[in-house]
């Protein structure tokens, strides 16, 4: 990986030494102005807005340059990757972001950053359908995204006697949710983004890696300005432990795949989530609902009676010391187990030290809240000692098994705890609130998409005959 970062250096540096056309260079065009123009795409790991958030391991990544760069950042989102790489070219844009695929093609045209990160490119299908093994083996129809990596990846294999087809009007993650309904037999996915999708489309299967560790990062055009891919190298250089926290926040905790309990957690989105809803998002507090709903599905799968042999009860799954020290007189009553465990799983929230990014604390709190918070924070202890980051999850996470052995945890204030646990239980409830937010993402661009088309059709001349016959 540090050779592979050292050799795109080089690269970046000998390509910005030269002529690449005869077109002003973005120094000299932008010479008075200090806004950062970036290309992105809708999607959960590149870029989303959310009511008034907005969310994106490339958005948050492109925020945190321009901010370190001292620059006004401006983002163009765009539907597919034609017209975002035309502005590109032409010189509309500093930088695409959007997961992009380093491609032979894409390189002779554009420069590249270092690789954010690697990622297989795999053949992706129904499951219930044929599964083939290698590419000599497929039956039926292949479909790609035009202009995506896939689609340039397919014609630089130029494999023999393999058909498949362009499609100019949808992106990938689009052609993943048609392959999951079987509108086509297979498309070409990354790694990263068919582990997302799945959450929402858990009949997904991979028929196997085209390539292995594909390097996704940052774009510039050839004409770009020599300043600001200086000022990138020197970014990337002095943000390894930012760029760290951003894969842990968005890609950590998507390796685990049940395809009976996410098939399960879907019904549960059309048949329970709808008559709980309102409560979520009145008694949410300082909190995202959609993390509420994901915390109280892992402990009671929106059941409002649920009840364990271990004396916990309702949609939240209280004990009687946490409902009594919430106010809840009846756990069973689904309000007020909703707005007793909100309040307390804020009230963790803000226990948590300051030293530990705002983006989270949730996860230390209901790591905490699974094993003590005492353990949790022997958790970090033995994270610092391990020369770890102690207010980092992705460190933290790593060691909290360990307060598992003997070895570790004599050592520790508070003893043996389960640490692995507790990883799995937050894993699972990032995984429930990334389907939450996946869903809505996808609803919004549905009724967006809808909305366009009824534009479209309000706006045409019903009377106009000239290109009929």
């Amino acid at each position: 990986m540090i050779r592979r970062f050292y050799i795109f250096v080089l690269v970046l540096i000998v390509s910005a030494c030269q002529p690449h056309s005869s077109a002003p260079r973005n120094d000299q065009k932008r010479s008075d102005d200090n806004t950062l123009i970036v290309g992105t795409t809708n999607g959960p790991s590149t870029y989303l807005t959310l009511g008034k958030n907005t969310t994106g391991f490339d958005y948050e990544l492109v925020q945190k340059f321009a901010d370190y760069s001292h620059r006004q950042l401006q983002i163009k989102v765009y539907q597919n990757l034609t017209p975002m790489l035309q502005d590109l070219s032409d010189g509309k844009l500093d930088i695409v972001a959007a997961g992009m695929g380093y491609t032979q093609l894409r390189s002779d045209r554009f420069l590249f950053g270092p690789p954010l990160y690697n990622t297989d490119i795999l053949l992706v299908y129904r499951s219930g359908e044929w599964r083939p093994r290698n590419l000599d083996d497929i039956r039926g129809e292949l479909v790609v995204a035009s202009r995506s990596s896939h689609a340039e990846l397919l014609r630089e294999l130029n494999h023999p006697n393999l058909r498949w087809t362009l499609n100019k009007d949808y992106d990938p993650e689009e052609l993943l949710s048609m392959v999951a309904n079987g509108e086509y037999d297979y498309t070409i996915a990354d790694e990263s983004m068919l582990r997302l999708s799945r959450r929402l489309h858990p009949r997904l299967r991979t028929a196997f890696t085209i390539k292995e560790q594909q390097p996704i990062g940052w774009m510039f055009a050839p004409n770009g300005s020599d300043e600001l891919i200086s000022e990138v190298l020197n970014f990337w250089q002095n943000q390894q432990v930012t760029l760290k926290h951003l894969q842990e926040k968005y890609f950590g905790h998507t390796q685990g795949f049940d395809f009976v309990d996410t098939r399960a957690f879907i019904r549960a989105l059309d048949s329970r989530l709808p008559k709980y809803q309102a409560l979520f998002e009145k008694y949410s507090g300082d909190l995202d609902w959609r993390k509420i709903a994901a915390i109280s599905y892992q402990e009671s799968h929106w059941r409002p009676h649920a009840k364990s042999p271990t004396g916990v009860r309702g949609m939240m799954m209280l004990t009687l010391p946490t409902a009594k020290q919430m106010g809840v007189d009846n756990r069973l009553d689904a309000e007020q187990s909703i707005r007793g465990g909100s309040a307390y799983m804020n009230h963790l929230v803000g226990r948590i030290p300051e030293s530990i990014p705002e983006s989270e604390r949730l996860w230390f709190a209901l790591a905490a809240y699974n094993i003590g918070f005492g353990h949790m924070e022997d958790g970090r202890v033995l994270a610092q000692k391990q020369g770890l980051n102690p207010s980092a999850w992705a460190d933290v996470k790593t060691v909290l098994p360990l307060l598992e052995k003997r070895k570790y945890y004599q050592h520790t204030r508070h003893g043996y705890a389960r640490g692995s646990e507790a990883v799995h239980y937050v894993n699972n409830i990032r995984r429930y609130y990334d389907t939450l937010v996946y869903l809505q993402s996808a609803q919004e661009k549905e009724h967006e998409q809808e909305q366009h088309s009824q534009s479209i059709d309000q706006n045409s001349d019903p009377s106009d005959t000239s290109n009929k016959l």
